[in-house]
């Protein structure tokens, strides 16, 4: 467990990142802001926790990402390509699809760019394929990105794997995996944490991103979802 994450951090300089499990994240910064990402619904595994957030992201309209009543409160909900500012919080989204074939199986999908406190966060919902030269080229740089790990619905481990080098953040989270709380039929973690050397594990426990504190190449940081 690494304490330079798990410690806890003054929330006016560090954001706090606590994964709910599959794709949907709570992220909370020193201004009162609450963003959670693509809240899954009944029929994923997980326990569907209670919570309230101001704004909600929603990467594309499948049950297990766009379960949007579960979060209490008046959140606003982004779920379209564009640029939306929003209380200082600036989010990006960026038409992607769901699959390798243009969106034909499985539909649109929106990546998203979230500034926050200083920090850059990349969401990429259930992307199915690799990003163009453009894509990469906006997207490049971040300071963590969600990625989806698991295959089947998404990219598998070495698409994945492709994309976080590609993309170079300085922190990449793995995330959309089979584990304890998901019983989906893809991958777990392991073949796509097997391809990378920078590998820590921080357990069930909020993380805490400070702009100060960045490793240097990417980080692959897991965590455990909270239920």
């Amino acid at each position: 467990m690494s304490p330079r994450f798990t410690q806890e951090k003054d929330l006016s300089e560090a954001v706090r990142v606590s994964w709910l499990g599959h794709a949907m994240f709570l992220l909370e910064d020193g201004s009162g802001h609450r963003l959670v990402t693509d809240p899954y619904g009944e029929g994923v595994g997980y326990s569907l926790p209670r919570l309230k957030a101001d704004i909600v992201l929603v990467s594309h309209d499948h049950f297990d990402h766009a379960n949007v009543g579960l979060v209490e409160g008046e959140p606003r909900v982004v779920r379209e390509a564009g640029k939306t500012e929003i209380d200082g919080v600036v989010i990006e989204g960026f038409s992607t699809f769901h699959d390798a074939s243009g969106g034909k199986e499985r539909g649109p999908n929106t990546v998203f760019r979230i500034r926050m406190q200083g920090l850059t966060f990349i969401h990429l919902g259930d992307l199915g394929h690799l990003l163009g030269k453009d894509l990469v080229s906006e997207l490049k740089g971040a300071d963590v990105l969600f990625v989806p790990v698991g295959g089947t619905f998404t990219v598998d481990d070495r698409q994945a794997a492709e994309l976080v080098k590609a993309l170079a953040p300085r922190i990449a989270v793995p995330m959309h995996f089979r584990n304890a709380g998901c019983n989906f039929p893809i991958l777990t973690e392991e073949p796509f944490l097997a391809r990378f050397s920078a590998v820590e594990r921080v357990g069930k426990r909020p993380v805490y991103i400070d702009p100060r504190e960045l490793p240097e190449p990417t980080l692959i940081l897991v965590l455990d979802f909270i239920d």
